[in-house]
């Protein structure tokens, strides 16, 4: 299964926020889109970043509520891995798991597509192996 199978299903809305907005404004927008990560760009299309809940959690513990008075900027991880519509599935699994990271959004060019979630993966995976299973199923009780 490849990266724009799993679009075509949940979409290509991405959350986005500027690096210039708070961290409140952040924590608010995370909340209203019901997603633990937005993609932090100046326009929508590009990439400055990515803002998770763990990062906000994780600097929270040192600034406390000074925190959501800073600019999303000082908070959010600059080197964002990404994936194509074209990449499998399987690829994006194993990038997930080797470092640790539960967002990769999706590029096509260089302009921001999509974005695939942990959730969106193991969802994919769990169909596959139903899928899976309904045809051994089938095959078991036909003979």
């Amino acid at each position: 299964m490849l990266v724009s199978d799993l679009l075509e299903g949940k979409g290509l809305a991405v959350a986005t926020i500027t690096g210039e907005a708070t961290v409140g404004s952040a924590v608010a927008d995370l909340a209203r889109h019901r997603v633990g990560a937005l993609v932090v760009s100046p326009d929508g299309r590009t990439i400055d970043g990515i803002v998770s809940e763990r990062d906000i959690v994780q600097r929270l513990s040192e600034l406390h509520i000074k925190l959501l008075d800073q600019p999303v900027a000082s908070i959010m991880s600059a080197s964002v891995h990404v994936c194509s519509p074209m990449d499998d599935v399987e690829t994006i699994m194993n990038l997930m798991t080797e470092r640790r990271i539960r967002h990769v959004p999706v590029v096509e060019g260089a302009l921001l597509c999509g974005i695939i979630s942990i959730g969106d993966v193991v969802k994919s995976r769990i169909g596959e192996l139903e899928k899976d299973r309904n045809e051994l199923m089938e095959y078991i009780t036909a003979r």
